[in-house]
């Protein structure tokens, strides 16, 4: 996905509409301020007819350029706030961060989209899914992650930590948490650019067994490790997490659950019952909610196809409780996100211009859109961080007290 295609449809978006707005446009324009009215923006058309802030002086004005963008927030506008918005048929002026938390916070956790089937995917429909958004090319991600390439939430020990050190922080943290020691079997399920794997190996002496579905991701990991001299300990698998074998002392998912699907869920507890030995234990980190619902279906048109953030209750459920294992501790990370968030999207806007040279103006808006309302939902509690610490319900070796954290 190097840039994006501007259809008939998408160039109907872009279109200014030369005519003045009518009474229906305005009802429309009055409709849509109705279902976040307790947040204090202006919303305006082409033409200059202006709705004022009903919940105090406004933040932000949201302008409709067009009559099919007008149009398609009244038929869904989850899905279409992200497409007007990426396209350039509405504009937000004013600050994007604090108009997109007022909507989160004017829906509501009561707004949850209607329930929709839960598909499950196969080995090729999880790459497909997987390569749309992660194999978008190094280079582009190089721009504004830390030096080490790290993908998830990252863990400030203080507020003046930066998100390098925060970074290396979260490994620790899960490392820590793991009780690793060297001489010890991991497997990682997700790897990204490999940091982990090769933080454990280096850090903690274990040896690593990586899997991962990203061939980009895979190369730059197998190369880090030649260079860093830890192929002997860290070994990269181009493989789906369905096809591990063998058994481990500690097994570890670090942003992947969020893309493994409700549906394969049971096929997730099989692995880790497979593979965890006696008294081996592990840790899922992953984005999630308080209750379960949908994934804005914007996101996961552009962004993030075939993903889903579950509730506590549904990974518990689906992944553990089957295989009577313990969970030992849970910790929530969401205002660690929203701090991480906030710096990708400092270095993503200082990189902007680089980014739309790879792509295009389009992806850029549609990137800075899903980087301040991921931030956002962090915030604002509609998302949450999850860390879940368990073992085998029978094991004896599980901490005695939170001391080793």
């Amino acid at each position: 996905m190097r840039a994006s295609v501007a259809t008939p449809q998408h160039r109907a978006f872009r279109k200014v509409n030369p005519t003045a707005s009518t009474r229906l446009d305005r009802w429309a324009l009055a409709r849509i301020q109705e279902s976040v009215a307790s947040a204090p923006l202006r919303f305006a058309l082409w033409d200059g007819f202006e709705l004022v802030s009903t919940a105090g002086p406004p933040i932000a004005t949201i302008l409709f350029k067009n009559r099919r963008a007008l149009s398609s927030w009244v038929w869904d506008s989850e899905l279409h706030f992200g497409e007007t918005y990426m396209r350039g048929a509405v504009e937000i002026h004013g600050d994007l961060l604090a108009t997109l938390e007022a909507i989160y916070r004017a829906f509501g956790a009561s707004q949850r989209r209607p329930w929709l089937r839960h598909e499950s995917h196969n080995v090729q429909e999880a790459k497909d899914n997987v390569h749309r958004h992660y194999d978008l090319g190094n280079d582009f991600y190089r721009l504004w992650l830390d030096r080490e390439m790290v993908y998830t939430c990252a863990y400030f020990p203080s507020s003046e930590s930066s998100l390098e050190e925060a970074q290396v922080a979260k490994m620790d943290l899960v490392c820590r948490k793991l009780r690793l020691n060297a001489g010890e079997r991991v497997v990682e399920a997700g790897c990204g650019w490999g940091s982990l794997a090769l933080f454990m190996a280096k850090r903690y002496g274990v040896s690593v067994q990586a899997f991962n579905i990203s061939s980009e991701q895979i190369a730059y990991a197998r190369d880090r490790a030649k260079a860093e001299g830890l192929g002997h300990l860290v070994e990269f698998v181009d493989d789906d997490y369905r096809n591990m074998t063998g058994q481990c002392d500690a097994f570890v998912s670090v942003g992947m659950l969020e893309h493994v699907g409700l549906a394969d869920f049971p096929a997730l507890g099989r692995v880790i019952n497979r593979s965890l030995a006696g008294s081996g234990r592990g840790l899922l980190h992953f984005i999630g909610r308080n209750q379960p619902g949908q994934l804005n279906p914007w996101i996961r048109k552009r962004i993030f196809p075939g993903a889903y953030p579950p509730a506590l209750r549904e990974v518990f459920e689906r992944v553990l409780e089957p295989h009577n294992l313990s969970v030992l501790d849970v910790e929530n990370l969401r205002l660690h996100y929203a701090r991480t968030l906030e710096a990708w999207r400092r270095r993503f806007d200082d990189a902007s211009r680089e980014i739309t040279a790879m792509f295009d103006e389009d992806f850029v808006r549609a990137w800075r859109l899903y980087l301040a309302g991921s931030q956002a939902s962090f915030t604002t509690g509609f998302m949450q961080l999850f860390q879940v610490v368990f073992a085998r319900g029978s094991s004896t070796t599980i901490p005695w007290t939170r001391a080793h954290r």
